[in-house]
């Protein structure tokens, strides 16, 4: 599933983008991904595999380490967060072809 930053997002707005988000001091960073997941898509999760991490530089020139991971859905019910406004379900080929970060193409690619 990809969604979409809304227009007043902070970076990339109104890009692609993955659910996720920024994991908190001291948290698990497999509950922070299921958290996060819970939080802007409101899809409940199982089987969390890490997949790949990167880290780099962002648009700001912040160091951050990525963590790509898959996951399957146990509920059904998207309701997105106020930080984005749509929401699909894609293939990874129609993933490449949305306006999204080059780090998330990265991801996507290699999963």
């Amino acid at each position: 599933m990809t969604i979409r930053r809304s227009q007043t997002a902070p970076s990339r707005p109104l890009n692609w983008d993955l659910p996720g988000g920024d994991i908190e001091y001291g948290e698990d960073a497999r509950e922070g991904i299921i958290r996060e997941i819970k939080e802007e898509t409101n899809l409940e999760v199982t089987g969390l595999k890490i997949i790949d991490v990167i880290s780099a530089l962002n648009d700001q020139g912040e160091f951050w380490i990525t963590i790509c991971y898959s996951a399957r859905p146990t509920t059904s019910e998207v309701k997105l967060s106020f930080e984005h406004d749509d929401s699909r379900r894609v293939t990874p080929e129609e993933f490449q072809a949305l306006e999204a970060s080059p780090r998330n193409k990265k991801f996507v690619e290699r999963f």
